[in-house]
Parts: structure tokens; C-alpha cells; sequence
């Protein structure tokens, strides 16, 4: 897609190639030194452009969280493995299509309890799709207890289905001074999954964990492989806890100043295009660069309303970047990312954005 001089309307997503290239660069020399694989979780940018960075920077394959990305990416961006790290509940129809795509890529799904793998087993007879069994490490969303890891591996083995090994997301991590302590949840539930499977007479060939904000501290003596995601492009959130420096974020979303309104800073990227994302320990809904200060402390539709902290109000029509608080769900609002590579503006498609299912 031919680049351009002429900036798109704004809000638009824009990324600067430099940082984006450098963080993918970062971690894959990371799990390189650790002796461990990277399988980034592609969820976060949904662009095969990105894509084909991670795998060209050594990636083994993809997560994705959907079947719908899965194809997306092995149809666009040339992957040959990708990894679905969501514990499926499969109907015929969406077991037809991990058959098809299992034709053209090595895939495996995430599955968490013995009725799935016994369900997941019957409708995937003979096809070729491997599982892994999730563990919960301390997030409490979803995996099964580490103990009971070997009973439903023992039990997608009994169904037919081909073990892979063991995974977990350490999504407890996301909070202030939590890095370290979810980092060391998630080793001992590896640990424990491992040891469960083992005494069902079963040995995994991938034991699957990491974060963004776990990255620097996981334990590669334990994990296999890491899937990080948001650390392509970082976001507010990672900046508020501290994981990546501004000088490092590669996404921002370019608004325009329409209002002065109230002493405040209006902006036209609103909850349609930042996303509405606020966790806990976050003090607005998305930051700026240019003032560090600055929160944007009220978000709707279509406004953003930001406390410049005493910063001069920058003046109508001005262009403005903001940080979102959550990359992937603002990623997944635009149809494409407006890439700076220093020669003027690349439109890449986010091709596997809504793809839900």
C-alpha cells in the first residue's frame, strides 16, 4: 500500500515503525538469550504486517484468541502454527474450520476441563489439531487447577486428541507491584501441571506462559515459550506500571483540539477510538506524550477531555497524540494503522479485527 504525504482524518491510529521494529527486536532477543521460544500473542494488533515482523524476528507461530484470527493469519501473513489460547468449546461448524486450517498449519487450541477435551476429542476425530491444557496461575479467569492438569490431559489423549503440553496466562500481573509475585504464581503452576501430567504418564513437549508485564521477570527455567502481546506497541497502561517508558510506546491515537471548552482540552478520539478501558490503578483514560502530566479525565463517544495539569492550552485545530489505556481493544475499533516509516505514511490493514469467533 503506497505511502503518502497527506495525514489521514483524524482520530487515526499511528505507529512509528523505528519503536515498533525495536520492541519486537527486544523480546525476541530476550527469549533468544533465555534459551526459550516466542509465540507473541497476536490479538494485540491483529495486522499480518506486524505479524510477519515477529515471525521474521524468529518467532515459532502465533496465539491468537479466536479461530477467526487464526485464519486471518495463516491466510495473510504466511504463518505455519498458530496457537489458539482460549479453552474452545467447539460446534461442528467451528471444529470444520480447525479441520481446514489444520490442513494448511500446524494448530493447537486451549482446552481446560475433561468434558472439553471429551466434547472437543469427538468432533475433531482424526484431524490435525493438537491441545494444551490451561492452568489457572493465580488470574481466576479460566484453567484448571495445576493438580488436575494430568486428568484432562489424560482425558483429551483417551478422546483422541494429540497433547502438546501445559499453558497459563499470569494476568494477575496487571496491577502495581504485581510483576514479580504473578511471575512466581505462574512458575509454581507450571510446575505443579508439569509434575500432574507426568504422573498420568504423560510428558509435554511446550510448557506455555508470559506476559507483557511479566516478560523481564519470567521464569525461562520453567516456561518453554512466552507469548507476550501488548509489548509491540505498549499503552498507558504499561506506562503507569512502569513496564515500558514513553520513549518506547510505537501506537498512539492522533486527535485534533475542537474545544477550548471549560479551560479544558477537547479532542475528537473518544471511546470510539481510544476504547473505553480504565483498570483499577489507572489515573485517566489515556496519556500524551507531549505532556506527561496531562490525563484525559473525562471520555465519551466521541470526546476526549484532558487535564493538561497547567500546560498552555494548545490551540484549536492542533494535532495531538494520545496513549490509550488498553492497545488491543483500540486496535481492534480501527480498520487500519497509518505506519510512519519515515518516508511518510503506510496504511496497514488490521485484518483480523472482529473476528470474535
Amino acid at each position: 500500500m503506497s505511502a503518502g504525504s497527506v495525514e489521514p482524518p483524524t482520530p487515526y491510529l499511528r505507529v512509528d515503525l523505528g519503536r515498533l521494529r525495536t520492541n519486537v527486536a527486544a523480546a525476541a532477543d530476550r527469549a533468544a538469550a533465555a534459551g526459550v521460544a516466542m509465540r507473541p500473542h497476536a490479538k494485540t494488533h491483529k495486522c499480518p504486517e506486524v505479524a510477519r515482523l515477529q515471525l521474521e524476528a524468529g518467532a515459532v507461530g502465533l496465539t491468537v484468541a479466536t479461530i477467526g484470527e487464526a485464519e486471518v493469519f495463516v491466510e495473510e501473513s504466511g504463518a505455519e502454527d498458530v496457537f489458539v489460547a482460549y479453552p474452545l468449546w467447539l460446534t461442528a461448524e467451528s471444529a470444520a474450520r480447525l479441520r481446514d486450517l489444520g490442513q494448511r498449519a500446524d494448530v493447537a487450541i486451549g482446552i481446560d476441563s475433561v468434558e472439553a477435551a471429551r466434547h472437543n476429542g469427538a468432533l475433531l476425530e482424526g484431524a490435525d489439531v493438537a491441545v494444551l491444557v490451561e492452568v489457572d496461575s493465580g488470574h481466576h479467569r479460566s484453567g484448571a487447577d495445576p493438580a488436575d492438569a494430568g486428568e484432562v490431559a489424560a482425558a483429551a489423549v483417551e478422546a483422541g486428541l494429540t497433547l502438546r503440553g501445559v499453558f497459563t496466562f499470569p494476568g494477575h500481573g496487571y496491577g502495581p507491584d504485581a510483576r514479580e509475585g504473578a511471575a512466581a504464581d505462574e512458575a509454581r503452576a507450571l510446575t505443579a501441571a508439569v509434575a500432574s501430567l507426568r504422573a498420568s504418564g504423560l510428558e509435554p513437549d511446550v510448557v506455555s506462559g508470559g506476559s507483557t508485564p511479566t516478560l523481564a521477570v519470567t521464569d525461562t527455567g520453567v516456561v518453554t515459550e512466552m507469548r507476550p502481546g501488548v509489548y509491540v506497541f505498549g499503552d498507558a497502561q504499561q506506562w503507569e506500571l512502569g513496564v515500558v517508558p514513553p520513549s518506547s510506546i510505537a501506537l498512539v491515537c492522533r486527535a485534533t483540539v475542537v474545544s477550548h471548552a471549560g479551560g479544558h482540552l477537547v479532542l475528537d478520539s473518544g471511546s470510539k477510538a481510544l476504547g473505553a478501558d480504565r483498570a483499577a490503578y489507572a489515573t485517566g483514560w489515556g496519556r500524551l506524550p507531549a505532556y506527561p502530566d496531562a490525563r484525559v479525565v473525562q471520555l465519551s463517544e466521541h470526546h476526549a477531555v484532558v487535564d493538561l495539569a497547567g500546560a498552555p492550552l494548545p490551540a484549536l485545530g492542533t494535532r495531538v497524540d494520545v496513549v490509550p489505556n488498553h492497545v488491543c481493544n483500540t486496535v481492534n475499533l480501527a480498520d487500519a494503522l497509518w505506519v510512519d516509516d519515515g518516508g511518510g505514511l503506510v496504511r496497514w490493514s488490521v485484518s483480523a479485527r472482529g473476528r470474535n469467533s
